[in-house]
């Protein structure tokens, strides 16, 4: 099955009490537990500290040359996100409205690309 990126840009998020913030956690814990549970789960995290940019990496001359903070200056950064490994668009679509509906504020859902059974990549083989 396609394994899709449901995702939300922090950028979307206005301001919230921790009351507030404890409240959607747990409503979108519950929505994780039931993708568990229909066994779509794949992985998730809740939200990335945007004051931990650890660094930028580039190449130069075949070797890796790392930079404090964000290659480029921007205000938007990836706020949390889910993976799921579901049948079809629908699917995806499902869960990501699932999440809008418990978090109350936007998400994103993008497809990765299919991989080859051979791919040494792909998790889904034993």
């Amino acid at each position: 099955m396609p394994e899709y990126l449901i995702a939300f840009n922090d950028e979307w998020v206005p301001e919230h009490t921790e009351q507030e913030i404890g409240a959607k956690g747990r409503a979108s814990r519950a929505v994780l537990e039931e993708m568990t549970a229909a066994g779509v789960f794949v992985f998730s995290n809740g939200a990335l500290d945007a004051s931990s940019v650890l660094c930028s990496v580039t190449a130069k001359d075949g070797e890796p040359v790392f930079s404090d903070g964000p290659y480029v200056e921007s205000k938007e950064h990836l706020g949390g996100f889910c993976v799921v490994d579901v049948p079809d668009d629908d699917a995806a679509r499902y869960w990501a409205g699932r999440l809008a509906v418990a978090l109350d504020w936007p998400q994103e859902v993008q497809r990765f690309p299919r991989r080859r059974p051979d791919d040494p990549g792909d998790h889904t083989k034993n």
